[in-house]
C-alpha cells in the first residue's frame, strides 16, 4: 500500500489504481480495494478509536471484501464527526476527479457518526445511495439543541461544508435509515431525515443505538445489510427478520425498562413471563417481577 502522510494529497493517477491507502490527516485514513463495479463508501464509528491505528482496516471492510464489491473505507481514530478540512478536501478531490465515475452502482454506508458521514459525503456523487444505522443529522446545538450526547464533539463547525447531513442526503438517488424509535434522540435525528422524500425508514424497535450489534447477535444483520446495500430491503422482510430480536436479552431488558418508566406493572410481569417461555435466564427477572407485583398491589390498594 502507499502510504501518504498529511501534507501530500492524493493524486489522480493514484486514484485510477486498483488499491491504494492513505493518511488523509492525523485522525483519518482512506483504504481503497477494487473488486467489481459496485463501490461500497463505508465510515467508521466511535467504535474506531479502541484501535487507534490509522492502518488498521476500515469498518465494513471484511464484510465488503465477502461479497466481491469494491470498497472505500474511511477511518476516524478521533470522534469529531469527520470535521476536517482535510477530510473535505479529500472528498472534493473525488469529487472532482470524477473517482466515482469507475462504478456502476456507489453506495455510503455508516452507523452513527458513521452514518452521518454517509449523509453528507453522499453528496460528491449525487445518484448514489446511502445506509445509514442510527445516524446525527447535526452537532450543532442550535439546529439540535436536545443533543445530550457526544460532547466532545460540540465545538465543530457544522455550519460550513459537508454540514447537514438532511439537506445533502436530497442529492442520493435513495436512502435507507434504520432507527430505534423509542430511542429519542435517534428518533428525533431520524424525523429530521425523514422529511426528506428518498429516505425509506425502518423501525428498528426496541433495539438502541447500537442495533447492528443486536442484529449481529441474532444473527439477522448480513441478510438486512445486504439487502440495504443492493436496494432491494423491503419492508415485509424486515419485518419478518427483526422478530428474531426477541432472542436477544437486551431487546427484552429494554421493554423492560420502558415499561418500568411508565409504571406498567401487569405488563412488567406479563413480560419476565414471556421472557421464561422463550428459553431466557436473567437474574434480576425475578426481582422484576416481584417488585411489579409488589407495585401493582398498592394501586389496586389505594
Amino acid at each position: 500500500m502507499n502510504i501518504h502522510n498529511k501534507e501530500e494529497s492524493i493524486s489522480s493517477e493514484q486514484l485510477k489504481q486498483d488499491r491504494f491507502f492513505t493518511k488523509i490527516d492525523e485522525n483519518h485514513s482512506a483504504l481503497f480495494v477494487r473488486q467489481s463495479s459496485k463501490l461500497i463508501v463505508t465510515f467508521g464509528n466511535m467504535d474506531d478509536e479502541r484501535d487507534a491505528s490509522l492502518d488498521s482496516k476500515p469498518w465494513g471492510f471484511d464484510f465488503v471484501q465477502k461479497q466481491g464489491w469494491s470498497i472505500l473505507g474511511i477511518r476516524a481514530i478521533k470522534s469529531i464527526w469527520y470535521r476536517s478540512e482535510d477530510v473535505y478536501n479529500f472528498f472534493d478531490k473525488l469529487r472532482d476527479e470524477k473517482f466515482y465515475d469507475q462504478f456502476d452502482d456507489v453506495v455510503f454506508y455508516g452507523a452513527s457518526m458513521g452514518g452521518y458521514a454517509a449523509a453528507v459525503f453522499s453528496s460528491t456523487a449525487p445518484n448514489s445511495s446511502v445506509v445509514m444505522i442510527s445516524p446525527q443529522a447535526t452537532l450543532d446545538k442550535k439546529i439540535v439543541p436536545w443533543e445530550t450526547r457526544y460532547r466532545r464533539a460540540w465545538n465543530a463547525d457544522y455550519t460550513s461544508k459537508y454540514g447537514y447531513g438532511p439537506e445533502l442526503v436530497k442529492a442520493a438517488k435513495d436512502v435507507t435509515l434504520f432507527y430505534d424509535p423509542y430511542e429519542p434522540l435517534d428518533r428525533m435525528h431520524a424525523e429530521i431525515f425523514m422529511k426528506n422524500p428518498n429516505v425509506n425508514a425502518f423501525k428498528a424497535v426496541f433495539c438502541g443505538h447500537r442495533q447492528a450489534s443486536l442484529f449481529a447477535q441474532v444473527g439477522i444483520l448480513k441478510p438486512i445489510i445486504l439487502g440495504a446495500l443492493n436496494q432491494k430491503l423491503q419492508h415485509k422482510e424486515f419485518r419478518t427478520l427483526i422478530r428474531n430480536r426477541k432472542k436477544s436479552l437486551r431487546y427484552h431488558k429494554a421493554i423492560l425498562d420502558a415499561l418500568v418508566k411508565n409504571n406498567r406493572h401487569k405488563l412488567i410481569m406479563r413480560h419476565v413471563d414471556a421472557m421464561k417461555n422463550y428459553g431466557l435466564e436473567w437474574k434480576p427477572m425475578a426481582s422484576y417481577r416481584r417488585q411489579a407485583r409488589l407495585n401493582w398491589l398498592k394501586s389496586k390498594n389505594k
